[in-house]
């Protein structure tokens, strides 16, 4: 199940890059700017703005799922069941009732991450797996992967690394670069605010600093999370001294995804308001840098 195939991204990896976004994703980021990623199936999305009052064709189509109201839809997502959200593709006329999810076969993707090889092969880019969390779909990552290994095709992987060992060690082999985040490094604060295991992460980070693949810790700078001066140092401590990196990237925290959560009907729980606080950045990449890294400031 995949979401989205971006092409010509230049902000995921080197070069000119197709990043191919896949589904499902083992963490609850409260801040999580792809929400519509997290859930290993397809979702409907809603924009009340756009429904017409008039048309009825979304509920024509699944009335056991959809009521007109008199100020939009409701949508009973309790009672969608395996193909009821396949009826609902391309039925809105104005893309109020979206669907977000589609299945597609290793070599359906491909056929689309090939149509740009030249521009790969120019600027040093390749494919990006991303997500959600790339490696919950390990059979459909690990042959992305080596299929583009086959066509000689840089290959990166956006990951947060809370999978087992096991999912990601299959495509070892096949991945040219790890673009790797580091939330924390504290446990109770880890599971707080993504509802996952800290010591699954750190240890996967480990594992791959160990096999020798190039690796990029980034870092989203979390307001009530990570945003302060003593986790930035235990973040990057952990960086250098026990994976020995090179490369650190700092995710300034903003709320550009905050309205996905009323699109899909869910609350939001991160900061209302994006990390304005150039003291904590600079303070963040002198650090990096007293610490032998390189550190950049990703937007």
């Amino acid at each position: 199940m995949i979401f989205n195939i971006q092409r010509y991204s230049t902000h995921d990896g080197p070069g000119i890059r197709t990043v191919v976004f896949l589904k499902g994703c083992s963490l609850g980021c409260r801040w999580c700017q792809n929400p519509e990623s997290r859930a290993s199936a397809a979702e409907l999305l809603y924009d009340a703005r756009l429904c017409l009052a008039d048309c009825r064709l979304c509920q024509e189509a699944a009335p056991q799922l959809i009521e007109h109201q008199q100020h939009g839809l409701l949508i009973h997502h309790e009672r969608i069941q395996p193909g009821d959200i396949d009826v609902l593709r391309d039925c809105c006329p104005t893309q109020a009732l979206t669907v977000c999810g589609n299945r597609a076969t290793a070599d359906e993707i491909m056929a689309t991450v090939l149509r740009d090889k030249p521009f790969y092969d120019r600027s040093g880019g390749g494919l990006t797996l991303s997500g959600g969390e790339p490696f919950m779909n390990p059979e459909l990552a690990h042959a992305l992967l080596k299929a583009s290994r086959q066509q000689e095709i840089h290959t990166a992987v956006e990951t947060c690394l809370h999978v087992p060992w096991r999912y990601i060690e299959p495509a070892l082999p096949y991945t040219d670069l790890f673009l790797a985040d580091l939330k924390h490094v504290d446990s109770v604060a880890f599971k707080t605010w993504t509802d996952g295991s800290a010591k699954r992460v750190l240890a996967n980070l480990k594992r791959i600093a160990e096999s020798g693949k190039a690796l990029t810790v980034r870092v989203p700078l979390i307001p009530g999370f990570n945003a302060d001066p003593a986790s930035i140092r235990a973040i990057t401590d952990f960086a250098a001294d026990e994976l020995h990196v090179s490369d650190i990237h700092f995710l300034p925290y903003h709320t550009l995804g905050m309205n996905k959560y009323l699109l899909l009907n869910q609350p939001y729980l991160a900061p209302d308001k994006p990390l304005n606080d150039p003291a904590l950045l600079d303070f963040a990449v002198d650090y990096a840098h007293r610490k032998g890294l390189t550190a950049t400031l990703r937007g």
